[in-house]
């Protein structure tokens, strides 16, 4: 096997094609190089070199030799450095999962913030639900998780990322949509709905279930995804609680409803992370973009 100061010393020798200049490069005499070289012939098997008195000269062996030996040497040049920086957390992957709803509120200005405070830093999407996350960020298979709450707090590091309030879709001209005021629960008498899954979207069921009084003879649909629901209120199906973020779907035929007796900023996305991660690029992360929350 060959050594890295043979190949530097047989790129100095092909580049020069004369060993007394690449000697003087590479400060050192020549006839160590003529040693170097010999050896590493010796090692690959071929002549890499043709010589005689008057010039040196590559062979068509020495001629694909050099570009793999200057790849490798780059390689080795650069690969304490991009360990030093993986390290410092200025280099690697982040692996980051998100729910839907995310995708089109937060995931965008995310990502920026990443490609500008992180450049050489990788980031690996994942789309999975809130308790896929929780699974995957204790399995070790993500860094970052954009998930609702609850999640324990024993467990998890967060930060707040946004609040919004619960609002109501209804389709463009739905007598709800002529309402001068907020929708109270009284409104929805009759009314079909479109509802969350209370095994798929937990957190989004709960809170509509805590907030309004719901009519389960009502519902007709059960879905998961935000945009599914939006895309069936256009349809006529029915009326959907959803996050104010969803208006910006630009889902034409729509109108989003406050509703009576629901708080504002009822609706939350957290930053989460496990207490005991180690990927120093996710620590740069949190230094460079939310300030070291913890």
């Amino acid at each position: 096997m060959f050594t890295l100061d043979q190949a530097r010393s047989f790129i100095a020798v092909a580049e020069e094609l004369h060993f007394g200049r690449a000697a003087e490069r590479l400060q050192m005499t020549q006839p160590p190089l003529s040693r170097q070289i010999q050896k590493l012939e010796r090692s690959i098997g071929v002549d890499l070199l043709e010589r005689d008195n008057r010039k040196v000269s590559l062979t068509a062996a020495g001629r694909a030799f050099l570009a793999e030996a200057r790849r490798l040497v780059v390689a080795a040049d650069r690969a304490p450095v991009t360990a030093r920086r993986i390290a410092a957390g200025q280099a690697g992957e982040l692996r980051i999962g998100f729910t839907a709803a995310s995708a089109f509120s937060l995931l965008g200005p995310l990502l920026e913030q990443i490609s500008t405070e992180l450049p050489d830093v990788d980031v690996d999407l994942q789309e999975l639900v809130t308790s896929e996350q929780v699974q995957a960020l204790l399995d070790g298979d993500l860094d970052l998780g954009l998930a609702r709450p609850p999640f324990d707090t024993d467990l998890f590091q967060s930060h707040l990322l946004l609040s919004e309030d619960l609002l109501l879709a209804v389709p463009a001209g739905h007598e709800l949509d002529q309402l001068t005021g907020p929708v109270h629960a009284a409104d929805l008498k009759d009314v079909p709905l479109i509802m969350h899954s209370p095994v798929k979207a937990r957190y989004f069921y709960d809170l509509v279930v805590r907030s309004v009084p719901v009519e389960h003879a009502n519902v007709v649909h059960e879905v998961s995804q935000i945009l599914t629901m939006v895309a069936l209120v256009t349809v006529g199906r029915g009326v959907a609680f959803v996050p104010e973020s969803a208006r910006l779907l630009g889902i034409e035929g729509v109108s989003y409803l406050r509703l009576a007796d629901v708080p504002s900023d009822t609706v939350e996305l957290h930053a989460i992370w496990s207490r005991t991660g180690h990927n120093p690029a996710l620590r740069q992360l949190l230094d460079a973009v939310w300030s070291g929350a913890s």
